[in-house]
């Protein structure tokens, strides 16, 4: 039973190809947000399946050099989850991907160490719909990530959780802050989103807190949104008060546009398409 963290990250993890570059970087949402925890000074775990292939190999060595607690990780026979992934004008766009071993259902330990972190986090990427009523009653505070699913699917898990991150990258200020309020009349204490360049908003107990974008470089934006979940809940499970983590998150999202890849570990493809070297 692994021990007792600030951030439990449930769900995918996947190696992000890049065919132009002819490299490929270790990502996914539960695994981005459990690496920039640690980063921003948490302590943090992963409940997750890597696959027994190369790809596999390479995001179990991240975790485990970036400080993640691997105490629940399952690794199965198989291909890693991987996804295609191409830069047009800075932004990241997927192509395709496959799940590989990745999906999984939550189980009692899982449930366990959900109870004993400070907050939970699971998103739309993770395949954990199924699981989420038991994970909402186990967990102190339940995070999950709704990025830009249509409003059916938010309507139907958002007062599950406590923390609900939402995506609108191209609306306006006033449409986020409406936005914000009509998930949380779902029942979510804190709604953020995410407005990518603009920043973001959130809406709590205290009121509403608006944050700008950072400012930097942007070379690649693929899990800035991971970065600023993952800095925003260190700093509310530390006590910072909403607009304080806010503005944290934004900038410290911003600075993680600076390289590409999710969080580094760059890997040379070989002709094959599987790793060849990595560089940290």
């Amino acid at each position: 039973m692994t021990p007792s963290v600030q951030l439990l990250a449930v769900g995918d993890n996947v190696v992000d190809c890049y065919p132009d570059l002819g490299v490929m970087f270790p990502g996914g949402n539960a695994v981005n947000v459990a690496v920039n925890a640690v980063r921003c000074g948490g302590s943090a775990g992963y409940v997750g399946v890597l696959g027994t292939d190369d790809a596999g190999r390479l995001l179990h060595r991240a975790l485990a050099d970036e400080g993640v607690d691997l105490g629940l990780l399952r690794v199965a026979d198989g291909e890693n989850a991987r996804a295609i992934v191409r830069i047009v004008e800075g932004n990241r766009v997927f192509e395709h991907g496959e799940i590989g071993v990745s999906q999984f259902r939550v189980g009692t330990d899982d449930l366990a160490a959900a109870a004993r972190a400070a907050v939970a986090h699971t998103g739309e990427c993770s395949m954990t719909e199924r699981d989420l009523p038991a994970l909402a009653q186990a967990s102190r505070l339940l995070s999950f990530d709704f990025s830009e699913r249509p409003w059916d699917y938010v309507a139907e898990l958002a007062g599950l959780v406590d923390i609900a991150i939402v995506s609108s990258p191209d609306g306006d200020e006033a449409e986020a802050v409406h936005t914000a309020r009509r998930v949380s009349r779902l029942g979510p204490s804190r709604v953020v989103v995410s407005r990518g360049a603009q920043g973001a908003v959130l809406l709590g107990p205290g009121g509403l807190a608006v944050a700008p974008a950072g400012t930097g470089p942007i070379v690649d934006t693929l899990g800035a949104g991971d970065a600023l979940i993952a800095r925003l809940l260190v700093g509310l499970a530390s006590g910072e008060p909403d607009d304080v983590a806010l503005r944290a998150a934004t900038t410290y999202a911003t600075a993680t546009c600076a390289q590409h890849g999710a969080f580094g570990y760059e890997t040379t493809l070989d002709a094959n398409g599987n790793p060849a070297s990595v560089r940290a």
